[in-house]
């Protein structure tokens, strides 16, 4: 058989190569598909704040041997014959992710962060109690509250609001003394805090002070900042949080999955069961293998060194695009994320056209609502821009100032019409193509090394 020739060798590591051959070989049609994506990631400028890439190891821990065994259960107590090395490695990844978060007690087996915030809801809520947490609008997240998500629909969320008045000097941010008087007046069973789109670091102790005053539990879910946490770029929730939910593949860098983590044994044995079997069977021993892998990464030295350059490129970003005329939601960044309201550069400016127009020059991103915006969903006022996988292939903050410029320079060329927008859209193509090619994906050789 003669195997489809390769688009761009050096791009990748050279086990990605075998891996497409060894697809190649048996489905040409899949391994083409497969060439598309990998043009994609590796040519184009990944922005999406809960994006990253992952090290080769941990993707090719997630194509091991394991994905063939059965495991339903935890280590010791198995449905399933064969699962000692099962039990070794779901072991291992739970040991590395309490060293990694300072905790007692992980459960390493969610397939999703939704899924890991559905465990702890059937833990520690009954039907129809209620839980406080930030709107979606604001920056939470679907499985915070939205009303056609299992949270909203199961579950009586009620909201705590941010600074809405331009003036105040947190505006746009949590707005603790709302958060505290909402939970007052609600008593809510469950506080939760940690979102998706919130630039600004979170006062965990004051969270619990709130909690404890209504008589609630408190969750974070920092599915966003965990890796931040893991490298003490950002204040830990622990001891402050009953219970800590994330996701192992943005910041963390590891395979896509969901993890649980407490310091009390009760929440823990609660969680456990909810998860197995209230929500999954089986577990992905391959997954879980490879964020044990994830884990490993996270703990070296080079893993800080990472998340602190993550958090200067994202304020490089924001400041050369505030230098542009854009607006970010909350004054700044202190994390890996922004917010970018596009209608302090121009009113016309919607995220729906900017998503599309900057995706035609190769940067990827994804409209986003701002605070009290007036556009529906589909279209929005703003962008949301992140740091985590543009730092994973080496750009420092020089190339953060390169990126904002190419955003500028597109939708400045778009608000100009169809001619100017295709014209610097292709100009701009070719720069994102050439400095991609400059800072290829983890573990390559550039062409030509």
């Amino acid at each position: 058989m003669v195997l489809p020739a390769r688009y761009h060798p050096g791009m990748s590591h050279p086990l990605d190569d075998a891996v497409r051959d060894l697809i190649a070989s048996t489905d040409p049609d899949a391994a083409a598909i497969l060439d598309r994506e990998r043009e994609r990631q590796e040519h184009t400028i990944e922005l999406i704040a809960s994006e990253n890439h992952a090290s080769p190891a941990v993707m090719h821990a997630a194509g091991t041997c394991f994905t063939n065994k059965y495991a339903e259960g935890y280590p010791g107590r198995r449905y399933y014959g064969g699962c000692a090395h099962m039990d070794e490695i779901e072991t291992l990844a739970r040991e590395r992710a309490k060293k990694l978060f300072n905790c007692e007690y992980a459960n390493v087996q969610p397939h999703s962060g939704a899924q890991a915030n559905m465990a702890v809801f059937m833990a520690l809520l009954e039907h129809g109690d209620t839980f406080a947490s930030l709107l979606l609008q604001d920056g939470g997240h679907l499985s915070h509250g939205m009303k056609l998500n299992f949270s909203g629909t199961y579950f009586n969320p009620v909201h705590y609001p941010l600074h809405y008045n331009e003036d105040h000097p947190r505006h746009e941010q949590i707005d603790y003394d709302a958060v505290e008087k909402v939970c007052m007046e609600h008593k809510p069973k469950l506080l939760l805090c940690g979102y998706s789109a919130y630039s600004r670091q979170i006062d965990f102790a004051k969270f619990r002070e709130i909690a404890d005053k209504c008589g609630a539990l408190l969750m974070a879910d920092i599915a966003h900042i965990a890796g931040l946490v893991a490298a003490g770029e950002h204040p830990s929730p622990f001891p402050h949080c009953h219970v800590v939910t994330t996701t192992t593949h943005k910041s963390l860098r590891g395979p896509r999955g969901g993890l649980i983590m407490t310091n009390d044994e009760e929440i823990f044995k609660k969680t456990n069961r909810t998860l197995f079997p209230g929500t999954q069977g089986g577990p992905l021993m391959h997954i879980v293998f490879a964020k044990a892998v994830a884990f490993g990464e996270a703990l070296k030295p080079e893993f800080k060194t990472y998340q602190k350059q993550v958090v200067r490129n994202a304020d490089a970003l924001a400041t050369a695009l505030t230098e542009h005329g854009y607006r970010i939601c909350s004054g700044a960044t202190e994390n890996h994320v922004m917010l970018v309201d596009l209608t302090a550069r121009n009113p016309e400016l919607t995220g729906r056209d900017a998503e599309t127009w900057l995706e035609a020059a190769g940067i990827i991103c994804n409209k986003n609502g701002i605070p009290n915006d007036e556009r529906k969903p589909m279209i929005t006022s703003g962008i949301r821009l992140g740091s985590p996988a543009t730092t994973t292939r080496g750009f420092g903050t020089e190339e953060m100032k390169t990126v904002a410029s190419f955003i500028d320079r597109v939708l400045d060329a778009g608000l100009k019409g169809e001619a100017a927008r295709e014209a610097e859209t292709q100009a701009v193509r070719a720069e994102v193509k050439a400095l991609c090619e400059s800072f290829p994906m983890p573990g390559a050789t550039p062409a030509g090394v």
